[in-house]
């Protein structure tokens, strides 16, 4: 059984479509990319996914139980974690209470049984001597990286990563997608949105391209990038 399976999801807001028709699935420890030029409807997809938007029709299934009109707290509780394109962290908290608020209002549990769990995430993702510094002082890698960790908190069954890479320099980009292979190789679920193609090919194993809200291309990362029409669309190069 698919950990996560999208059948027929349409979404509009007016005119525009921004999800037209999407089907596909992901299985448990997959690591799966996403790509399109921007209002290609990529983060409407996510939004749709975490609960953030409700589709006009269509289904999301996580695990054989739908979800498509879960509360975005039930989806959390039942599994689906994401990250932000643009860090949200609770600045005036220590990057380890960030963790924690994450753990017990995402996950439901008890401080006590989230504060070891907490400490193995930040020196996973290579925070932990940041653990007692306000998350408001931190680099804009640090905060990608807490970002990442407040949703590891919440113990995910499926991980989404919005843009994760934007912004960073190539050698940071470098870092964080060391990072992201290391998660995935300890068998954490990945779907993961992002516009540097190059990172999110050295970490995923399959690849969705969307355009106007519609999933044109998907398979091999090697082969959809070779394709004319996703090299004409996404990147502007004419076949």
């Amino acid at each position: 059984m698919s950990l996560l399976e999208i059948r027929g999801l349409r979404k509009c807001f007016g005119s525009v479509v921004a999800a037209d028709d999407i089907t596909f699935a992901v299985e448990p420890g997959e690591a799966l990319g996403i790509i399109g030029p921007n209002g290609a409807g990529k983060t409407t997809l996510f939004n749709l996914i975490a609960g953030g938007l409700f589709p006009d029709s269509g289904t999301i299934h996580l695990d054989g139980r739908d979800i498509t009109t879960a509360r975005p707290h039930e989806r959390c509780i039942a599994g689906v974690a994401r990250s932000y394109q643009i860090p949200r962290p609770f600045e005036t908290l220590t990057v380890f209470e960030n963790l924690l608020v994450a753990a017990v209002y995402g996950r439901r549990k008890s401080e006590a049984d989230a504060a070891q769990a907490c400490g193995e995430i930040l020196d996973q993702v290579g925070l932990m001597r940041r653990a007692n510094v306000l998350a408001g002082s931190l680099t804009l890698l640090e905060r990608k990286r807490l970002e990442m960790a407040r949703a590891l908190a919440t113990s995910p069954r499926l991980l989404l990563l919005d843009e994760i890479a934007g912004g960073l320099t190539e050698s940071e980009c470098g870092a964080l997608v060391d990072t992201i292979k290391a998660l995935h190789d300890s068998g954490v679920t990945i779907v993961w949105i992002e516009h540097i193609v190059h990172a999110l090919t050295a970490a995923v194993g399959r690849l969705i391209v969307l355009n106007f809200g519609r999933k044109i291309a998907e398979g091999n990362p090697d082969a959809v990038m070779s394709s004319a029409d996703v090299r004409h669309i996404y990147i502007g190069i004419e076949a």
